[in-house]
């Protein structure tokens, strides 16, 4: 599983709860940092990362022809866009794609166009790979509806999804809270972060383990 965090720049401490979720379950999990503020609004780092897995996920005791793909926040978009577009990561496509509080209607980094649009647009030939979403359902930060819109429209082109809500915010979903002081988000340890959290942990190893 490569997943890859959200706005802030090399924040990928802020996931590390989630990963060490994953890790416990059994799925080697590869998470990277990127800085969305490069000029190319992180795309080199996110295809760096994507090559990485794929070359060196066996030594870490993976399988680098399957490889799974989550995000969540601004890593949300982007992984749907290797999703729904083969030319995102040069005709590489993740065998199952989460996508973490994600919103799907503004551009992302690695096309610079919305995956909503990239869906609408994409060849009807475009073999359907699984995409779990998850979003918290009192998000204050990207509203619920947009992975409500994103599910519809993937279940009417007939891919396989699922879409999750668990009762917690945009933080808690990756089992953290959001420390206004360090602007950033840290480990939480209140229930509904937690209980969110290992929702979005079993989604990525159902995903990890997707036909």
């Amino acid at each position: 599983m490569l997943l890859w965090h959200g706005r802030g720049p090399d924040e990928r401490d802020v996931l590390a709860p989630l990963a060490r979720a994953v890790a416990s379950l059994g799925v080697v999990c590869f998470v990277p940092d990127w800085r969305p503020d490069a000029d190319d609004g992180g795309r080199a780092h996110l295809r760096e990362s994507a090559v990485f897995v794929r070359q060196n996920a066996a030594a870490f005791g993976g399988d680098g022809g399957r490889i799974a793909l989550a995000g969540w926040s601004l890593g949300s978009k982007a992984a749907m866009a290797a999703a729904v577009n083969p030319g995102a990561l040069d005709g590489w496509r993740p065998c199952a794609v989460v996508g973490i509080a994600g919103g799907y209607t503004r551009p992302e980094p690695l096309t610079g166009r919305a995956p909503m649009d990239e869906l609408a647009r994409a060849d009807e030939s475009l073999p359907a790979i699984p995409v779990r979403l998850v979003h918290g359902s009192a998000d204050p930060a990207v509203d619920v509806q947009q992975s409500r819109h994103l599910h519809a429209a993937l279940q009417q082109r007939g891919w396989p999804t699922s879409l999750d809500e668990p009762d917690t915010d945009h933080a808690g979903v990756i089992m953290t809270e959001y420390d206004p002081v360090s602007r950033r988000c840290r480990p939480s340890q209140a229930d509904h972060a937690v209980r969110a959290g290992s929702r979005t942990a079993c989604l990525i190893f159902r995903a990890a383990h997707a036909s």
